[in-house]
């Protein structure tokens, strides 16, 4: 059976895109649904689905981030995007294989999507370069405004409130009810989901390594593999090691 993923932050939309694939395509799976980019990038790290429709524009990472991502993984799924903006970049995607769906999508444009992507899961229709089709989309669309980026966060220890520098957080770790955040002295707690954190933090000082943990890049020193094949990080100023997940090894490849 083949299986898929939807990542919308819009709860209608996705409703209506499985109540449609169910009619157009009756043996999909939809294994997962995720309402933002980095929700959607873990659960295909979990999941390993055949497709993934995405959003363009979601909190945390953009459906082109997540896609972006995806091609540094071996059984990468079949992207299409799904989204409300430009309708001049859906003309120049529509003879591509990498699909990108105008919001809402009719049943007849749906359809069509469908069978393109039975073609490629076939083999009969072979896709395109995934990242000259990524760039040429990135050219199309405007950027998002820019979040400002924190410079402080509020956090519990103990019976404390501590205002915490960025400079200071080693990393980040999501648990249940809260995000822990380690420094070289101790442990804080906030309740800031860590998906909405991210959107303040800068991607170029702070990286997501896992599904739940968001390293401080200048406190990483070095990387190695433990018995059962995983990538580790080595910290500075702190003794434990972090998991790194495959959706994420490409961070600390060589360039």
């Amino acid at each position: 059976m083949v299986t898929a993923l939807i990542a919308d932050d819009e709860a209608v939309l996705v409703d209506f895109l499985k109540d449609e694939l169910a009619v157009l395509w009756p043996e999909l799976n939809i294994v997962g649904v995720a309402s933002n980019g980095i929700e959607a990038l873990r659960l295909i790290d979990e999941l390993s689905p055949a497709i993934a429709f995405l959003d363009i524009r979601m909190p945390g990472l953009s459906g082109l981030e997540v896609a972006q991502r995806l091609q540094t993984l071996t059984a990468a799924p079949r992207v299409v995007f799904v989204t409300a903006h430009d309708q001049y970049a859906v003309d120049a995607f529509e003879r591509e294989a990498l699909d990108y769906l105008l919001k809402p999508p009719t049943r007849e444009r749906l359809a069509r999507a469908v069978e393109r992507l039975k073609r490629q899961l076939a083999g009969s229709e072979v896709a395109p370069p995934a990242a000259d089709l990524l760039a040429r989309l990135a050219a199309a669309l405007p950027a998002p405004a820019a979040t400002p980026a924190l410079d402080w966060i509020l956090a519990a220890h103990g019976n404390e409130t501590r205002m915490i520098a960025l400079d200071e957080v080693i990393y980040f770790e999501a648990t249940d009810k809260y995000v822990s955040v380690f420094t070289e002295d101790g442990v804080s707690l906030i309740r800031t989901p860590l998906a909405e954190l991210i959107d303040g933090l800068d991607a170029r000082q702070f990286w997501q390594v896992h599904r739940g943990t968001v390293v401080a890049v200048k406190y990483v020193a070095g990387t190695k593999r433990d018995f059962r094949g995983r990538t580790l990080i080595k910290l500075k100023r702190r003794s434990e090691e972090l998991l790194v997940s495959r959706a994420y090894l490409h961070l600390f490849k060589q360039r």
